[in-house]
């Protein structure tokens, strides 16, 4: 929802004032908008685009060099009036005449039309180009009908650029009409948005379905159907334009994957690669794509996918310099005759073939990789959850990615007959690199010490599995500097280690050793609750902390007793 506001009544004032004064370079503000502080040539076409607030960066933050002379902002979701926008298109134009440009919404329709015909009234004359991309808005026969989306902006960039390069009116009109007819749009909901002020959004989405066809004024899609994927949500999107492919199109294309406000740009980069793979398969080229937020909805959570089916004079346009608040871009480098060197690629972990003995061991570790995986995706959402009271809940998903690694890079040593050290070794170095943050890390360090004294021949028996485990302990401690009573991970490893060796230098079996161990370590898991955190990210919300284990301590627990579990049945 929209927190940040004063006088809810006077949100788009208010936020327009500010605006302006984060950017005083690019724009000043004028009754009803604002213009370009550096004012264009004397009888170039003003561009002047608009419409309601909630949209950012259009309209206001598309000002500027390249792109529009003017923008004209009304209340959020609602028309500027007639007045605005006349007050705005005068204090734009330098004698080169007026392009208004907007989405085809029935208010702006009726107040741009009016403030078009003051000012032709006054000898300025103007000109009109709605915005119509919307694919789900309306059939391809009522083209005309359609509302403008994401698709503004392209027509805005066309238009800017075309009057940049000192085109006259009818040429620019011309530029403008032209990106419309080969601009189409398409977009998807997760959830509404919410008007400064209001406690609930303008729609809603029902549980697990996402909504087809939205609009950027706060309306829901056409239908609702069932959430999907990234790969499919792209697929979905990709196909539904192509099926509106211009009959004389090439096969290059402007691309816009917008956000409309509560989509995270990681998101919206993850989605892309998919649109991108969808797009090479049809035998498009991408041409400069923007991936972001252009048009948005307030704090609407969804996204659009935009093509401009480009010919010479389009691309140039869309690939021309511009300047803007909300949008910039560069011209593009001149070629370079230096070629590009590739880095080689990683050199294949060296692995040591195993003897008889080492290569039955390694064959134990896989199976217990194996079974760790198993355990530790089922215990996920449970382990973010906890990690999530004082930390940033992601110990699940890291505890998942870095043993899906190690079982990957496991399963390609053993093909290649590796003793217990390499094979786990590999795993170890593989799940630091892919987990990631300080349990991936701690992880990867353990395992490999103890990878080093299993060896890649000879039997790994009890003493060399007990001299591991020491090594192990102690490459984490001296790493991350944690002992016991920090509310770590150390709080289940020194117990688990002091157990299991107490045991086997007694020349107790190592399966029973080890399963003894594990029910300490469990119980020392549980005793992190009440433990306060002196180290990691949970210090600092130390008192929330106590009530709760330790994630780390306990997804260590877990492994611990997955592995006898498996010693038991071996």
């Amino acid at each position: 929802m929209t927190r940040l506001f004063d006088d809810p009544d006077r949100f788009s004032e208010d936020q327009l004032r500010g605006f302006a004064a984060a950017y005083p370079e690019h724009v000043t503000v004028v009754p009803g908008g604002v213009v370009r502080t550096r004012r264009p040539g004397a009888g170039r076409v003003a561009v002047v685009v608009g419409g309601g607030s909630g949209h950012y960066p259009a309209f206001s933050g598309l000002v500027g060099e390249g792109l529009a002379s003017g923008a004209v902002v009304g209340n959020i979701f609602t028309s500027p009036s007639a007045r605005q926008a006349e007050s705005v298109a005068r204090a734009a134009d330098t004698g080169g005449g007026v392009l208004f440009s907007f989405g085809n919404y029935a208010g702006d329709r009726m107040n741009f039309g009016m403030a078009q015909a003051r000012l032709l009234d006054a000898g300025i004359d103007t000109r009109t180009v709605r915005v119509t991309d919307d694919v789900a808005s309306a059939p391809a026969e009522q083209r005309a009908e359609r509302r403008g989306i994401a698709g503004d902006f392209t027509v805005f960039k066309v238009a800017g650029a075309a009057a940049e390069e000192g085109l006259v009116l009818d040429d620019v009109e011309a530029a403008a009409r032209h990106a419309n007819d080969r601009t189409y749009s398409f977009g998807i909901a997760f959830e509404g948005c919410t008007m400064p002020g209001a406690d609930t959004p303008l729609f809603t989405v029902p549980e697990g379905k996402m909504a087809i066809g939205l609009g950027i004024h706060g309306e829901p899609g056409v239908r609702d159907a069932d959430m999907a994927d990234a790969p499919a949500i792209a697929r979905t999107l990709v196909e539904r334009l192509l099926a509106e492919r211009p009959e004389d199109a090439g096969p290059r294309v402007a691309v816009i994957l917008n956000g409309l406000g509560a989509t995270k740009y990681e998101e919206l980069f993850l989605l892309w690669g998919h649109v991108a793979d969808a797009l090479a398969e049809a035998g498009l080229t991408a041409v400069r794509p923007e991936v972001g937020e252009l048009v948005t909805s307030l704090d609407m959570a969804a996204c659009s996918l935009t093509l401009m089916w480009l010919d010479g004079d389009l691309e140039r346009w869309w690939c021309a310099a511009a300047d803007a608040p909300g949008f910039s871009r560069l011209p593009l480098p001149e070629p370079s005759d230096r070629a590009h060197v590739l880095p080689e690629a990683q050199p294949e972990a060296a692995v040591t073939e195993g003897d008889a003995e080492s290569r039955a061991a390694a064959a134990a570790v896989l199976d217990a990789l194996r079974a760790l995986r198993t355990a530790l995706h089922e215990a996920a959402p449970e382990l973010g959850r906890i990690d999530a009271v004082a930390g940033d809940g992601d110990h699940g998903r890291g505890m998942s990615k870095g043993i899906d690694a190690a079982v990957r890079a496991a399963e390609e040593a053993d093909s290649r007959k590796a003793g217990a050290r390499s094979l786990l070794s590999a795993a170890a170095d593989a799940w630091a690199d892919e987990a990631g943050g300080t349990s991936g890390v701690l992880w990867g360090v353990a395992l490999r010490a103890l990878a080093q004294e299993l060896g890649d021949t000879g039997r790994a028996d009890g003493v060399r599995a007990a001299a591991g485990a020491r090594a192990a302990l102690d490459a984490v401690t001296s790493l991350g500097g944690a002992k016991p009573g920090d509310k770590t991970l150390v709080d289940v490893l020194a117990p688990l280690v002091d157990t299991f060796t107490a045991e086997v230098a007694r020349g107790g079996d190592p399966r029973t050793a080890f399963a003894g161990a594990a029910v300490v370590a469990t119980g020392a898991a549980a005793s992190t609750a009440a433990l306060t955190p002196r180290l990691g990210r949970a210090r600092p919300l130390a008192e929330r902390s106590v009530g709760t284990p330790d994630a780390g301590a306990l997804s260590l627990a877990l492994c611990a007793r997955t592995v006898a579990a498996l010693l038991g049945n071996g």
